[in-house]
């Protein structure tokens, strides 16, 4: 595995935001994620009238990663802001946390915009800890 740029990805994640859909809640999420040969594959949220079939940044990055053969992943920046304006930080929501347990170590980094130029450096244990995986099925 290849030593990731987090600053590159999570630039990444920001300009993956500007294509959110977002006519509800006007929060623009992006992500980017990096597989475990270093492809790197970028997602926005895509809001749904109905709210439940809303897709977040995190999963569409996951959706396009999955279906070009990629299992394995080594990082994932994620950026959001209100009106696409980047301030607090935008962590992943619970579904994109089990996504990530599914796919990801629980040692892998997780990097989350702070503001313009902050960068919060989590792993995915720290997001999910006490998590459900496969191993208790």
């Amino acid at each position: 595995m290849s030593k990731v740029d987090k600053k590159a990805l999570v630039r990444l994640a920001i300009e993956a935001m500007k294509n959110a859909y977002a006519p509800y809640s006007h929060c623009l999420v992006g992500a980017a994620l990096v597989a475990e040969d270093g492809s790197t594959f970028t997602g926005c949220n895509i809001e749904n009238a109905a709210f439940t079939p809303t897709i977040c940044a995190e999963r569409a990055a996951f959706g396009t990663a999955v279906s070009a053969g990629h299992r394995k992943f080594s990082a994932i920046a994620v950026a959001g802001g209100k009106d696409g304006v980047l301030g607090e930080p935008f962590y992943p929501c619970g579904v994109c946390r089990q996504v990530l347990r599914e796919f990801c170590a629980d040692d892998m980094p997780v990097y989350i915009a702070d503001g313009e130029d902050g960068i919060l450096e989590l792993t995915l244990a720290d997001l999910l800890p006490y998590s459900f995986g496969k191993e208790y099925l």
